[in-house]
């Protein structure tokens, strides 16, 4: 079979003769390397949350974690929308990502603030490879006429950004700022400012949810939101 590299080439140099249906064949190949990666997602945002320090962080890799399941059962229905079998595919990206947050792990000190930042970091790398990736198969749907595809994985879309954005206001209004006082010895947490993100509401260990800043025009808090102004090839509300 043709890596993804080869698929695409083929595709547009007219020779795409391993693919049975040209682009439809890409998109098929697409789902099933997504549907490994939500899969190897979901045992890794466990880890993670195991591994994690705070408690906010922690209840952001969970309620994640949960979000990842119904993004597998949403991809399900995807498949068969299109009627095709339900099959996983693999990926190299995201088994590298999942081995970066293990790393981290390993390299920072349990209870630390550092450790978090790092965690998030690694966490974010995963949504930006599944935010390009639902990006792309939302525009292959959307060109191939499958609306209901298209439909369901914006969806899931548009809930990978939601959640990057989440842990980009997380890092900002504490983790980040403690963490940096840890190389000095200093106390690795104020709970003054746990205090302060629990009120934002983004993740809130109780499971109330309070107006997230990010969405307010007046805050001052410059995030990302998984959006970007430089444009991809071949991907769909990035």
């Amino acid at each position: 079979m043709a890596t993804f590299g080869e698929s695409i080439a083929n595709f547009f140099g007219g020779t795409d003769t391993e693919t049975e249906e040209g682009l439809r064949g890409l998109f098929i190949s697409e789902l099933k390397d997504i549907y490994y990666a939500e899969k190897q997602a979901v045992d890794a945002l466990g880890e993670q949350a195991d591994a994690s320090t705070t408690d906010e962080v922690r209840s952001a890799f969970l309620q994640h974690q949960e979000e990842t399941r119904n993004h597998l059962a949403r991809l399900e229905q995807v498949f068969n929308s299109i009627s095709v079998d339900v099959e996983e595919g693999s990926s190299d990206a995201i088994d590298g990502l999942v081995g970066d947050a293990q790393r981290i792990v390993s390299n920072t000190n349990t209870g630390s603030l550092t450790r978090d930042a790092g965690l998030i970091i690694a966490s974010q790398k995963i949504e930006h490879h599944e935010i390009a990736s639902y990006g792309s198969v939302v525009t292959f749907a959307q060109v191939l006429g499958y609306n209901e595809a298209a439909r369901l994985l914006e969806q899931t879309l548009n809930e990978e950004k939601n959640a990057d954005k989440k842990l980009t206001t997380l890092a900002e209004s504490f983790i980040n700022s403690r963490a940096s006082s840890e190389d000095d010895g200093s106390s690795p947490r104020n709970d003054d400012d746990a205090d302060d993100f629990n009120k934002w509401g983004v993740v809130n260990p109780d499971g109330v949810r309070y107006d997230d800043p990010t969405t307010n025009s007046n805050s001052s808090k410059s995030t990302y939101s998984g959006n970007s102004s430089i444009p991809l090839a071949g991907t769909s509300g990035i």
